[in-house]
């Protein structure tokens, strides 16, 4: 997956599939057995070391397979019941029958284990693949319009949460869409399924963006009707880049409007405000499209308002639009995905640590593809 999507995820599959066990962590309790076995031979036989053997099989358990835990458990009971020259362990046969009951207790254990473990697995395997199926990554770029996005949700173990975005390509041109749906985490998953859904639609058939603007204000509209106080609404920025001019076009509804970045300067798109999708007001409120005109090495960032609302432990909100140009300044110009990589970065240390980070986060960095490759190279250099 080489679309910044699939970049801005990619530590989810290791924890959604589950992280393997180092190495040591397996070795531990073979190692643990030869030390104990080692020492209750070099030790004085006032030393008893026995005792510490038992507790082998149980730690076994806890990463090894049952077949695995059946071997060392035979070792064990080996280990404690056959001489070693000199001297042996002081266990007697009623002590061994108890090591065994341990042992194959440690077994059914191992085995309960395993089976929870690959049910789990199959769970968040499946889990992944339904996410991704609602909020596929993004290619590299669609028709001429380069795009890269990144993705963290608030809620631990999610690919998706509140926050969205897509770009897609259609008769009209190339749209692109980013919104931040009402709640976060699970709750919010079906508004976005929803919204992106109705978006992909509209891409297709609204002949402007205020019909775009418009057709996703219905969809909201129609599923509160269904749901007693559901109050669903979200804000959302969607934007146009026509195949026959250099020019964007840009409606937002209740949403940040999203960033210009040219010539080492970043500055807010002078949007037309209007209302947040699905108080049904999409229809009597004018909706207006700004144009603005397009140059070379022009970048434009879209974000949610989990990027400008992370505050720092004073309290202080973070200033994108002030940092912007000289992290634009570390990445080479057409590197898209690695410009919203250095926001995202700069964005954890401002507020001190991931954890502070408390809502869903999106990133959106999109350039029309001639565009940049006609930006001088000395441009793309720090």
């Amino acid at each position: 997956m080489s679309s910044a999507r699939a970049r801005g995820a990619e530590e989810a599959p290791g924890w959604l599939r589950g992280t393997p066990q180092p190495r040591w962590l397996r070795a531990l309790p073979a190692v643990i057995l030869a030390l104990l076995v080692v020492a209750e031979i070099v030790t004085p036989q006032t030393i008893e070391l026995g005792f510490f053997v038992v507790a082998v099989t149980p730690l076994a358990a806890l990463t090894y397979g049952p077949a695995s835990v059946a071997a060392l458990g035979v070792c064990t009971l080996l280990a404690l019941g056959l001489p070693y020259g000199r001297r042996i362990w002081d266990v007697e046969t009623p002590d061994l029958l108890a090591v065994l009951v341990v042992v194959v207790l440690s077994v059914v254990i191992s085995w309960v284990r395993a089976r929870r473990d690959q049910q789990l697995v199959t769970v968040r395997t499946v889990a992944e693949a339904a996410q991704l199926a609602v909020l596929p990554p993004l290619p590299a770029a669609v028709g001429q319009v380069r795009c890269a996005g990144l993705y963290r949700s608030a809620q631990r173990g999610l690919l998706v949460g509140g926050d969205l975005y897509d770009v897609r390509e259609g008769p009209h041109g190339v749209r692109a869409l980013v919104a931040d749906v009402q709640g976060h985490g699970l709750e919010a998953v079906a508004t976005v399924a929803a919204l992106l859904g109705a978006f992909r639609e509209a891409v297709l058939d609204a002949g402007d963006l205020a019909l775009v603007a418009a057709q996703l204000d219905r969809r909201l509209v129609v599923d509160s009707v269904a749901v007693e106080h559901a109050e669903l609404f979200a804000t959302a920025v969607v934007l146009e880049f026509p195949a026959d001019e250099a020019v964007v076009r840009v409606v937002s509804c209740g949403h940040p409007p999203p960033l210009l970045l040219r010539g080492g300067t970043a500055r807010e798109i002078a949007v037309d405000p209007a209302p947040p999708l699905g108080l049904g007001l999409a229809a009597t409120v004018p909706v207006t499209a700004v144009s603005v005109p397009l140059e070379p090495g022009d970048r434009i960032l879209a974000h949610t308002d989990g990027v400008t609302e992370a505050r720092d432990a004073e309290g202080t909100f973070y200033p994108l639009a002030q940092r912007l140009p000289a992290l634009a300044a570390t990445v080479p110009a057409d590197d898209l995905m690695a410009l919203n990589e250095a926001v995202r970065e700069d964005l954890v240390r401002f507020a001190g640590n991931a954890e502070n980070v408390q809502d869903d986060m999106a990133l959106l960095t999109l350039g029309h593809g001639e565009i940049i490759d006609r930006e001088p190279a000395a441009a793309s250099r720090p």
